[in-house]
């Protein structure tokens, strides 16, 4: 039996509690100041807070495990809800070849394709939005404009999209402990995922999008007939509501500063720097569990092997080690290098199309709204994995 090291900081602190989801900024100030590492006793879970560990986790699959699951449920000993994602919950060479499909289906030149279309579906849906000078900027713009374009390129059906956000949300839940906000889900656990699953079926898409060009690559051989629909299912669970919570933040983020979004507006090539900056400044995926392969060393603390390891990326997004005045939302910052889409193997293989959608939103915006101001204070949405917003009023004034 490992017996804990005396220099490891053990705490009581639940990440999961409402109050925490609520504002996660006070507990991931006192686990980096802990330490590299942190036992949280109440799960009995390795925290890393810090840019550099989460960083050297993120690219080390080889010692940090994705394939014993990514959420707070150890594989190793305990069956999943559903079937584990071939991409997010699997490690080489079982996580290559659908990595390598996917990859290429939202390659360059799949978005190439679809810009000119998404961009003038953002200047309608825009128009017609700030056609009033005050709405709700979660509900009609940073859920509408994944839900008008995504499943269209992903060729799914038009009955029962309304799905899509429920069945994302309870997946995100579930990566935590089974708690309040994951049984407000199960009850509709079969439901949501057997219309998922039917989506994923070849005969349910259209023949042009990306779910078409999953199916033909099992044609070809590169993946198998049975691993075609898992890997549409993953673009369902982790392509909208990821999208959708990433849009509400860099909006929240420029209704709360001004004056970043005067220098966007005066030049809208910033918009991929400002969703990138919203990303690592709010970062809508929080947290992501790993599992340890071996014994491993971080910092002259040993993580037992087989025990899960929890990955603060809000935390080290805002390290002030890693990064300068953390806590602004700053155009003129290099935000690259944030881990708000993972690092490494597993890092986010839709980042790309998640931030077409947002440039498209943001240059029509920046086109027609001089300003935009908070109407009212936004209302969190709590979720065991991601940060996001349920309302956030606002008024614009037109351009």
């Amino acid at each position: 039996m490992t017996t804990m090291p005396s220099a490891l900081v053990s705490l009581d602190i639940d990440p999961f509690a409402a109050g925490v989801l609520q504002d996660p900024l006070p507990m991931q100030a006192e686990l980096r100041e802990a330490g590299p590492v942190v036992h949280l006793s109440r799960h009995d879970v390795y925290a890393l807070a810090r840019y550099e560990h989460v960083h050297a986790a993120l690219t080390d699959w080889q010692s940090f495990q994705s394939g014993a699951g990514v959420g707070l449920a150890n594989f190793r000993y305990e069956k999943p809800w559903r079937p584990p994602s071939l991409l997010l919950e699997a490690d080489p060479p079982r996580h290559d070849a659908p990595r390598a499909v996917l990859s290429k289906v939202l390659g360059p030149r799949a978005l190439r394709r679809l810009r000119d279309a998404w961009f003038a579906d953002a200047g309608e849906l825009v128009e017609q939005v700030v056609a009033e000078p005050s709405f709700d900027a979660v509900t009609a713009l940073a859920q509408a404009f994944p839900l008008r374009v995504f499943p269209d390129a992903v060729g799914l059906r038009q009955e029962g999209r309304e799905n899509l956000l429920p069945y994302g949300d309870h997946a995100f839940n579930a990566f935590g402990p089974p708690n309040e906000l994951v049984a407000k889900g199960v009850p509709r656990v079969p439901e949501l995922s057997g219309w998922v699953g039917a989506q994923c079926a070849r005969e349910n898409l259209s023949a042009d999008g990306f779910g078409a060009q999953i199916w033909a690559a099992a044609d070809r051989g590169d993946i198998t007939h049975d691993q075609a629909p898992l890997i549409v299912r993953s673009l369902l669970t982790a392509g909208v509501d990821t999208t959708v919570h990433a849009l509400g933040a860099v909006l929240y983020a420029f209704a709360a500063n001004p004056g970043q979004w005067e220098r966007l507006r005066a030049d809208p090539g910033l918009a991929r720097v400002a969703f990138d900056e919203a990303v690592r400044w709010e970062s809508p995926v929080q947290t992501f569990f790993r599992t340890a392969t071996g014994d491993i060393d971080i910092a002259g603390t040993t993580i037992p092997d087989g025990k899960k390891i929890l990955m603060f990326l809000g935390a080290a997004n805002r390290d002030p080690r890693r990064w300068n005045a953390p806590d602004a939302f700053d155009l003129t910052r290099d935000p690259s290098a944030h881990v708000g889409f993972g690092m490494g193997l597993h890092q986010c293989v839709g980042q790309h199309v998640a931030r077409l959608e947002a440039e498209a939103v943001l240059t029509a915006l920046a086109a027609r709204v001089e300003r935009i101001e908070l109407a009212e204070q936004p209302e969190r949405h709590l979720n065991n994995t991601l940060r996001a917003w349920a309302s956030m009023p606002v008024h614009v004034h037109r351009a």
